[in-house]
């Protein structure tokens, strides 16, 4: 009975822990900013004080919240460990970071996505289609797609048959996930026609449109990326 019950705590404490990072995500609270306090926190998820605090601190324990005794609760990353297994964000000049990872994906993912229009057969085509409506609905629906983002950019990965390039998905998936966090869903109708028009490229086994689709798809994201960045540094020396 003694076991049963801690299980049913520590699963409810994980849940809890699940949801307050999707809100930290989809408000977004961005980082440096104040979560709320533990009080407001137990009556927005309907849970007990003790509750909240398992939460925060497995959320502490991955590097994504920080406790300031006597100032609250602050937000100091929005990629965990096992979301960053590079290590990457523990770098400081974000949009730095942002336009490097860029680059990176400049140099792979256009060929990835030419291979995978080479290779991809039938159950590939059927999963990338599948996970590209998921991606448009929650994004179209306001819910945090970017989860989802990076299943499509690992599929496409996938769908080369490189297994090589499947030890490069973890830096892909920091690139998408940093350029998300700094972008907060600002190209939402670029995002959904480039990703229909990888998909498609990679259905008609065109290598070639494959790799413009994809090319398109992180000239948007880069554009948008250092608009961002000069508004953020003028912002800065004002």
């Amino acid at each position: 009975m003694y076991q049963v019950a801690k299980m049913d705590k520590r699963l409810l404490g994980q849940q809890i822990e699940d949801e307050l990072m999707n809100y930290i995500l989809q408000e977004p609270v961005e980082i440096g900013k104040k979560i709320p306090n533990e009080f407001e926190l137990a009556e927005m998820f309907g849970v007990g004080r003790s509750t909240i605090r398992e939460a925060v601190k497995g959320l502490v324990s991955k590097g994504i919240l920080e406790v300031r005794r006597g100032a609250g609760t602050y937000v100091v990353s929005t990629s965990s460990a096992e979301n960053d297994p590079l290590g990457l964000s523990k770098l400081q000049d974000k949009y730095k970071l942002a336009l490097e990872l860029f680059e990176v994906r400049l140099m792979l993912e256009p060929e990835i996505a030419a291979q995978a229009a080479e290779y991809a057969d039938e159950k590939d085509l059927e999963q990338l289609v599948q996970l590209c409506d998921e991606t448009e609905r929650m994004y179209l629906n306001g819910k945090n797609h970017i989860p989802k983002d990076i299943e499509f950019h690992t599929c496409i990965a996938r769908c080369s048959k490189n297994r090589v390039v499947e030890t490069l998905v973890p830096t892909i998936n920091t690139a998408v996930m940093t350029f998300a966090n700094l972008t907060h869903r600002t190209l939402m109708r670029e995002t959904i026609e480039t990703h229909r028009a990888i998909v498609e490229a990679i259905r008609e086994h065109d290598s070639v449109g494959a790799r413009c689709a994809m090319v398109m798809h992180l000239t948007y994201n880069r554009q948008e990326l250092v608009r961002q960045m000069k508004e953020h540094r003028e912002k800065e020396e004002a």
